[in-house]
């Protein structure tokens, strides 16, 4: 089973490992993320503190400076460590085992602005791209998505698709293949900051059962969760979960 999740715009700092885009899976992507990455360095150089404080999504001068620098001489870390977000926050890579990291490594695809798309396990540099915007004159997800679309549907072949991103990355890449979404409820509501959480909570129990089909997902007891229901249309099924008090 594989899964897609979103990234997040804010990322912890630090790193060990000197950055190569060479060092990322998905390698046929390189001159393209190098295209982009030559983008995103001309417009860090350029130093024009409007045009940065759109692509960074940040107001105060003090904060765009902290993100003017050069990334590709930063140091990375993994993508799974990287960003902090509310999912990965729940997630809680860290405290894992060697197992379950493991899985994440294998299993777990992430959806990057920046990179256009990343294993878990894949080194990084602490970046800032607020999600939607340009870089320059280039849009992401309309530089990626003819991109993706069908290396990914070739990638997933024949694996069961768990698709926890927010509904903005399918600008990136839609599955052409079946698929399976979360949806989260409370007191009849849909929920939208928790389902963050949720996911993250979501994911930390795959990874820790080691989960390799949807079926097994679905038998997977998450505490203080209880499927709803199950609704399918096309190519797409979305499990329903209730939130319970």
């Amino acid at each position: 089973m594989k899964i897609l999740l979103a990234p997040s715009e804010t990322k912890i700092s630090g790193g060990t490992e000197p950055f190569s885009l060479e060092t990322l899976r998905f390698k046929d992507l390189l001159p393209h993320r190098t295209q982009l990455l030559h983008a995103y360095i001309n417009v860090i150089q350029k130093g024009d503190i409007t045009e940065l404080s759109n692509m960074f999504g940040l107001k105060k001068e003090a904060d765009i400076l902290k993100h003017k620098r050069d990334i590709i001489h930063e140091p990375t870390m993994k993508a799974i460590e990287r960003y902090t977000g509310v999912a990965f926050d729940y997630l809680s890579y860290g405290e894992l085992d060697r197992n379950a990291q493991t899985y994440l490594h294998d299993n777990l695809l992430i959806f990057s602005n920046l990179f256009g798309i990343l294993r878990a396990d894949d080194l990084i540099p602490e970046y800032r791209l607020q999600q939607g915007k340009p870089i320059g004159d280039i849009k992401p997800e309309q530089f990626y998505k003819p991109l993706l679309q069908e290396r990914l549907d070739s990638y997933l072949e024949g694996e069961d698709i768990l698709d926890i991103r927010a509904g903005f990355y399918d600008k990136y890449y839609k599955p052409a293949l079946s698929y399976t979404t979360l949806k989260f409820i409370k007191d009849g509501k849909v929920v939208s900051h928790w389902a963050k959480a949720y996911r993250g909570i979501v994911l930390k129990e795959i990874a820790k059962a080691g989960v390799t089909s949807l079926d097994d997902f679905m038998k997977l007891p998450i505490e203080r969760l209880s499927i709803h229901e199950i609704q399918t249309k096309k190519n797409r099924t979305e499990i329903i979960y209730n939130i319970d008090n």
